[in-house]
C-alpha cells in the first residue's frame, strides 16, 4: 500500500466515523425521546432497546455515512489544496478514488454479514420491547399448507422452538384421507417433531354396503413433519413482516417455491439487503468526478448541498421502490433490480461525460 493511499484512506476513516457515530447519535436519540413513555424501566431493557435501534439504524446511516464522509473529505482536500499536491505527486484519478471504492465495498461486505445473523430481526425486538413482549412472543392460531397436508397451530412459541394444539389434514383429490393431532411439536435438525400423535385414517372408498370399513386409529410416540420450516420463517412469513435474515430469507425463497407460494416479498428484502445498498458506488464517483482540483472558482456550498442533497434523493427513491415492492404485489425483479441497473449505467455515462469534458 502507498504513502498516498493510507494517507487518503486515514483522512477518509476518521470522517466516516465522525459522520456514522453522529448519524447513529441523531437517529437513536431522536427515536428514544418519541419513545420515552413506552420503554420499560428496567434498565437491562433500555439498554437492549438502545442497541436494537442502533442496529437497525445503522442499516440505514452506514450507506449514507460512506458518502457524506466522501464529499467531506474532498472538500478538504480541496480546501487546503491537497489535490493539486496529489496531481503534481502524479496520482492518477484511479489512485485517489480506488482506496475508497475498496474500503466502500468492505463495509458494505460486512453490513450484509451482519444481516446473516439474528441483529437482523433487531426492529422486531425492539418493536417487541415496546410492546412489552419481549419475553413473550406467541402466535395464534396459524394455518398452513405443506405438500399434500394443511397444517393447524393453535399456538406457536418461536423463540422456544415449539408449537401446541397441532392438527394435520392430509388431503387427496378434495378429500381428508388422514388427521394427525397432538398436544405439542418440537423444531429440531430442521423439522417439526410431533409429540404422542394420534393418527386417524379413513377409508379411501366409502362403501355404503360394507358394514366392515371402519376408521383407522393408531397412536403414535414420535411423528416429523415441515422439513425446513423454521419457527421464525413461520412466524414472518404468517404475519407478514419484512423482517428476514439473509439466510432465513433464502431458506423461505426455497421452501415456499416448492410449495408454490409467492415468494415476490421475501425476494425483494432480500434484494434490499444484499444488492441495493451497492446504490453508493457511482454516487461515490459522481461526487468525485464534479468535484475540482482548486478552491479558486470552486462554488463549495454548491458543490456540498447538491452532494448531500443528491444523495438523499437516491437512497429515497429505492427506500420507496422497497416499500413497493414489499407489499408482495408487484415483482421485486422490476420494481427494484431493473432500476438499480439503470442507475448503474445512467451513473457511468454521467461519470465518463465529465471525466472526459
Amino acid at each position: 500500500m502507498s504513502i498516498l493511499t493510507k494517507y487518503i484512506l486515514k483522512k477518509y476513516l476518521i470522517n466516516f466515523i465522525i459522520v456514522l457515530i453522529s448519524l447513529e447519535l441523531f437517529f437513536v436519540g431522536i427515536d428514544y425521546l418519541q419513545n420515552f413513555k413506552n420503554v420499560p424501566e428496567s434498565a437491562n431493557l433500555q439498554l437492549l432497546y438502545v442497541l436494537y435501534n442502533g442496529f437497525f439504524t445503522l442499516t440505514l446511516a452506514l450507506p449514507l455515512s460512506i458518502v457524506f464522509a466522501w464529499v467531506i473529505t474532498l472538500v478538504i482536500f480541496i480546501k487546503n489544496n491537497e489535490f493539486v499536491a496529489f496531481n503534481a505527486l502524479g496520482a492518477t484519478r484511479k489512485e485517489i478514488f480506488l482506496p475508497i471504492i475498496l474500503i466502500s465495498t468492505f463495509l458494505l461486505i460486512l453490513l450484509i454479514f451482519l444481516q446473516m445473523t439474528p441483529l437482523a430481526y433487531s426492529y422486531d425486538q425492539k418493536r417487541k420491547i415496546l410492546n412489552n413482549e419481549y419475553f413473550t412472543s406467541t402466535k395464534n392460531d396459524i394455518f398452513l399448507k405443506y405438500d399434500d397436508y394443511y397444517v393447524y397451530f393453535k399456538k406457536l412459541l418461536p423463540l422456544e422452538k415449539r408449537a401446541e394444539q397441532i392438527h394435520i389434514f392430509k388431503v387427496k383429490n378434495e378429500d381428508v384421507i388422514e388427521t394427525i393431532v397432538a398436544p405439542k411439536a418440537y423444531f429440531q435438525n430442521n423439522r417439526w417433531y410431533i409429540v404422542d400423535a394420534k393418527v386417524i385414517k379413513k377409508p379411501e372408498n366409502i362403501n355404503k354396503d360394507d358394514l366392515e370399513q371402519k376408521l383407522d386409529i393408531k397412536y403414535e410416540r414420535f411423528l416429523h413433519t415441515l422439513d425446513g420450516f423454521k419457527p421464525k420463517i413461520l412466524d414472518n412469513v404468517y404475519e407478514g413482516k419484512t423482517d428476514f435474515s439473509i439466510y432465513d430469507a433464502i431458506s423461505a425463497i426455497i421452501l415456499l417455491n416448492s410449495q408454490g407460494i409467492n415468494t415476490d416479498k421475501i425476494r425483494a428484502i432480500l434484494y434490499n439487503q444484499t444488492i441495493i445498498p451497492f446504490f453508493i458506488t457511482p454516487l461515490l464517483l459522481l461526487v468525485y468526478a464534479y468535484a475540482s482540483l482548486n478552491s479558486r472558482f470552486f462554488n463549495m456550498g454548491k458543490f456540498v448541498s447538491l452532494s448531500i442533497f443528491g444523495t438523499l434523493i437516491v437512497w429515497g427513491f429505492f427506500f420507496m421502490l422497497f416499500k413497493l415492492s414489499s407489499s408482495g404485489n408487484l415483482m421485486p425483479e422490476i420494481i427494484l433490480l431493473l432500476p438499480f441497473s439503470f442507475w448503474i449505467v445512467i451513473s457511468f455515462i454521467f461519470y465518463n461525460k465529465k471525466i472526459n469534458s
